[in-house]
């Protein structure tokens, strides 16, 4: 229940759920070069911002019989998420902008590692920006996603984004905020546990042990860095000054200052984040 707005409030301030600008994203999809007859995923798709702009693209060029074979098939996109807020956020997204139709955007209230698609073969396009621990790591995203356009050799190409150290050594304070053990490559092993942050070579390494051919890479560079931890706090903030006496108001407010602090303090121009479009 969100009888005080506050998980509305949540993600307000965002347009997209990562350190991510309108013209990158445009930039990154222009590459993953979606066509009106692909099949589009995306894995932790929060409101799915950027699977409604891919979709958008498939569409304008669209052929009339596109909707009965997709009703037989599969949607064009499709967005999995657990979050039953961010869904119903993008649904409305989806009816604003005419792709509500259940043939074009389909979203799906499932853990990401729980989803298949419907037909096997059917996806050729796939998105997983910020969610590769939702399935398991930044390793067991990439061969997800393998196993999921296999049905499309040469051709299928995925869009992946994920954290990674970015500008040399991180300090031991970024470390254990954000890795949950020892970096385990040393010893051929992916880390302590599946959710340690790589390097960002180290992540392009994964990418082709994994059978993929990096076809274009980019970082988040500071300015989007700014922009979306300013976002993410500007919900909570805006909630605290329409809600100052609310039972949950010092609560939050300590949040959103700690979160303020470790970002300026502790990983800002350490934590990277990068964005790759792989094919195989």
């Amino acid at each position: 229940m969100d009888n005080d707005g506050l998980a509305q409030a949540k993600y307000a301030g965002l347009t997209f759920n990562a350190p991510l600008s309108s013209t990158h994203a445009d930039a990154l999809l222009a590459r993953l070069d979606v066509r009106s007859d692909s099949t589009i995923v995306d894995l932790g798709c929060g409101w799915g911002e950027l699977l409604l702009r891919a979709a958008a693209l498939a569409t304008a060029s669209h052929s009339p019989d596109t909707s009965t074979t997709r009703t037989a098939t599969a949607p064009l996109a499709t967005g999995i998420d657990t979050d039953g807020v961010a869904l119903a956020r993008g649904r409305r997204a989806a009816a604003e902008r005419g792709l509500s139709d259940p043939a074009v955007v389909s979203f799906v209230q499932k853990p990401a590692s729980h989803w298949h698609p419907p037909v096997p073969g059917v996806v050729d396009r796939a998105i997983c920006i910020g969610s590769s621990h939702a399935v398991g790591g930044p390793r067991a995203m990439l061969a997800r996603l393998a196993k999921m356009v296999a049905g499309t050799p040469g051709s299928a190409r995925v869009l992946v984004g994920d954290m990674c150290w970015d500008r040399g050594p991180p300090t031991q304070a970024a470390r254990d905020m954000f890795s949950d053990g020892d970096d385990g490559e040393e010893d051929g092993k992916e880390g302590g546990t599946d959710y340690t942050v790589p390097t960002l070579a180290k992540l392009v390494d994964m990418c082709r042990q994994e059978g993929w051919q990096v076809l274009h890479l980019s970082t988040a560079d500071q300015r989007e860095w700014d922009e979306f931890e300013s976002g993410h706090r500007a919900g909570p903030r805006e909630w605290l000054l329409a809600n100052p006496d609310h039972p949950r108001a010092r609560e939050v407010r300590e949040q959103q200052d700690e979160r303020e602090r470790n970002y300026l303090t502790v990983y800002r121009g350490v934590l990277g984040f990068a964005y790759l479009i792989l094919g195989r």
